[in-house]
């Protein structure tokens, strides 16, 4: 499997929902995912995905 690249978007599941979101940072074993922005902060959502735990979307 191919990790992804700053910019690509991928798919990952996060307690139980699929979620879509663009990668922001690597790491050896994770990437840095921005996946939406906060309601009640207009703050971007962040997280950190496993490489075992995406798919890139083409």
């Amino acid at each position: 499997m191919a990790n992804a690249q700053i910019g690509d978007k991928i798919s990952f599941k996060r307690e139980g929902d699929s979620l879509e979101g663009v990668v922001t940072g690597i790491r050896e074993n994770s990437v840095m995912v921005q996946y939406g922005v906060s309601k009640d902060k207009d703050e971007p959502l962040i997280t950190i995905v496993n490489h075992k735990n995406y798919k890139i979307i083409k």
